[in-house]
């Protein structure tokens, strides 16, 4: 730590002359890591030489010359306030470069002061960031805020359109209540729906390069949507207003409901900073996909011991229906059924058991009423007996009504987190109540996987017990969703889009798979799109700190070495990378377990692909085995079909030779993993 230190003094030395400004009403940010006279990097600047703020996006080589090609052209840039039009109308303005760095990475940074508010802009090697910041002491409103990205109007997007409520309408106000979960659509930036909201992360091809973009740091203020009214290549962001009279309503009364909004976006206290907009920038798909600017730009962690805070996996009935087999009991919302998933849970050494909705009265929205048929106390000690945490469902209206109540009655029962449900809004209020949960749930240590949500912005880094966030368009939609639909494509799309902002609930793990055109939809027998080894791939690609099992205990317990197999893929890496991999195609990652143990692992999209041999070039450990879980001959027609089998030692050869010819199927995928000896 003290020569990385040292280092990032030297680098900010070494960049002051990154910094371009004075009568020319302008500031460039350049980074140039290490130190290096060659750099290939982006570099963000600010300009209000006409008195109006707009910022810029660069990226290139120099060497002999200055080779940078424009990325994001000048964009706009300006919040509205009650105290005033911050980014218009600008006389003065100080410049002071801040390159820092922090534990993880080393960055270049400028904050522009000019008088009420100032604008800080940060580059590292694979992206830029600004955000403004309020100078003044009073309390003022911000009524709204515009943040433009500029570029080329036929450059393609990927880009998750709000879904519709029934009662929205092309009018934006009517659409920022969502569950922030949709496929994407592939178009040109002229071609985007101007009637509809688009919500973030977006991914987008523009001259050769791709870029991501997104926020991050989002703490008490509304997220950010997109949209293109001018149907141009210029994205435009909208905001929810604040809520003004909300209504209990919604899915079983659990929702609060935005009957009328405030003219304004936010109410604030004073100086503060605001969100981070993010545009990061790489050369190929995968660049994107290893990024996290997201979590480097968050808040440093607000939990002084975080010691208790423990990932892993989950036993979940709500997807297989409390689908079990073979019992003398009636399963459903009981002890009993509970039971027997803890057991389940417990041989298997599967982490956590949920109690999804049902365990509370139904309508009641008041988590202190609980069903006569469930005993969570009961519960609680017989899963501790045998090593199994309870984590508990809840609609956002209920646990809002009392978070530190509920929080301290159920950790002192000895409960170990909440899933919390159909939040379905970012604006102010909602984003407050995601930080305050995730607080008081600390205090109690306690978990929460955040579901129904917006996707994540970095809330992971400052509280790390706030383990997951769903935002995306899951394993769940397949009980109800069509032939029609194509979750594979959506499978390999996310790892370079929605799983760049953080932390996923997929929820991945079923056992009755199928090609597509076998496909059907089932909501008590649920069955997914693709292969086995499609379902196995996505516990380690996907990050996931609290990994679901979604489907049935009966059906994991038919295919023991499968299962066993599974539950022993961690959660959380000691390093993880995509190596290689196409939107929309393929995904290939490697990841190193705390142990030592290298997985590799293959998703694929609609499009057979050979199994490429990828091994660790840094592994120095004397290996035990080399275990493969590959997609069986037959898989194209039975989704269920897998091979498995074990090769002992670090025996390369032998490998090669049983992955010659083997492919990925449509819709298929693959897991080898390297187990060292003496693992430790």
């Amino acid at each position: 730590m003290i020569m990385r230190k040292l280092l990032a003094i030297f680098i900010v030395a070494v960049l002051s002359v990154g910094y371009a400004f004075g009568e020319e009403r302008r500031v460039e940010v350049r980074h140039n890591e290490w130190g290096s006279s060659v750099y290939d990097f982006p570099t963000i600047t600010l300009d209000w030489s006409d008195g109006s703020l707009r910022w810029s996006i660069g990226y290139g080589a120099k060497q002999n010359g200055d080779t940078r090609k424009e990325i994001m052209a000048p964009s706009r840039l300006k919040m509205t306030t009650s105290k005033g039009v911050w980014g218009e109308n600008i006389r003065d303005a100080k410049v002071v470069p801040t390159g820092e760095y922090d534990s993880y990475y080393i960055y270049d940074s400028a904050i522009v002061d000019f008088g009420d508010y100032s604008v800080e802009l940060r580059v590292c090697d694979d992206g830029v960031a600004y955000r403004f910041i309020s100078n003044i002491d009073e309390e003022f409103t911000v009524v709204d805020e515009l943040a433009e990205f500029s570029f080329d109007a036929n450059d393609k997007a990927w880009i998750p359109y709000v879904n519709f409520r029934p009662d929205a309408t092309s009018d934006y106000a009517t659409q920022f209540e969502t569950s922030f979960e949709n496929i994407y659509s592939i178009t040109k930036l002229k071609d985007i729906d101007w009637r509809r909201l688009i919500f973030a992360p977006i991914f987008l091809e523009h001259k050769g390069l791709k870029s991501w973009i997104s926020e991050a740091n989002l703490e008490d203020y509304p997220g950010m949507f997109f949209s293109n009214r001018d149907q141009d290549g210029t994205i435009d962001t909208e905001f929810a207003p604040v809520p003004d009279v909300v209504e209990r309503g919604g899915y079983n009364m659990l929702q609060g409901m935005v009957k009328s909004r405030k003219p304004y976006i936010a109410e604030c206290k004073g100086r503060r900073t605001f969100p981070w907009r993010v545009v990061a920038v790489g050369k190929e798909d995968r660049d994107i996909a290893n990024n996290t600017l997201v979590w480097e730009l968050a808040d440093e962690c607000r939990i002084e011991d975080t010691s208790w805070i423990k990932p892993g996996k989950v036993a979940w009935e709500w997807w297989n229906d409390w689908g079990l087999e073979g019992v003398d009991f009636k399963p459903g919302i009981n002890n009993q059924t509970y039971k027997y998933y803890i057991d389940f849970a417990s041989r298997y050494g599967i982490e956590y058991v949920i109690l999804d909705e049902g365990w509370s009265v139904k309508g009641e929205a008041d988590l202190m009423q609980v069903v006569p048929e469930i005993d969570i106390a009961e519960l609680v000690a017989y899963g501790e007996e045998r090593g199994v945490g309870i984590i508990l469902w809840a609609g956002y209206w209920a646990l809002n009504r009392d978070i530190e109540g509920l929080c301290k009655h159920y950790s002192e029962m000895g409960v170990k987190g909440w899933k919390v449900d159909f939040l379905d809004r970012d604006d102010q209020e909602m984003v407050r109540f995601v930080y305050d949960l995730a607080e008081i749930a600390a205090k109690y240590k306690l978990l929460v996987d955040y579901h129904g949500v917006y996707k994540p912005t970095g809330l992971q880094r400052t509280y790390p017990n706030a383990i997951n966030f769903e935002g995306v368009h899951g394993l769940e939609t397949m009980k109800w969703l069509g032939r029609e639909h194509d979750q594979i494509t959506y499978d390999v799309t996310i790892p370079f889009i929605r799983a760049v902002a953080g932390p996923m609930d997929y929820t991945p793990g079923a056992m009755r798979n199928a090609p597509c055109e076998k496909y059907e939809p089932n909501y008590s027998r649920p069955m997914s799109q693709g292969t086995r080894c499609h379902q196995l791939a996505m516990y380690v690609v996907y990050n996931q700190p609290l990994a679901m099992l979604c489907d049935s205990p009966t059906a994991y317990k038919k295919e023991p070495e499968y299962t066993n197999f599974l539950a022993e893929i961690p959660t959380v890496w000691s390093g993880k990378r995509v190596h290689k991999g196409y939107i929309g195609e393929y995904v290939i990652v490697t990841a190193t377990a705390n142990d030592k143990s290298e997985y590799i692992a293959g998703l694929n999209g609609n499009t057979p692909r050979p199994i490429p041999l990828i091994l660790p070039t840094d592994f120095d450990c004397e290996v035990e085995s080399i275990e493969v879980w590959i997609d069986g001959d037959n898989a194209s027609v039975d989704g269920t079909d897998y091979e498995h089998f074990v090769i002992p030692s670090y025996d390369v050869k032998a490998l090669r030779e049983a992955l010659e010819g083997r492919v990925m199927a449509a819709g298929g995928g693959y897991v080898y993993k390297i187990t060292p000896k003496n693992k430790k």
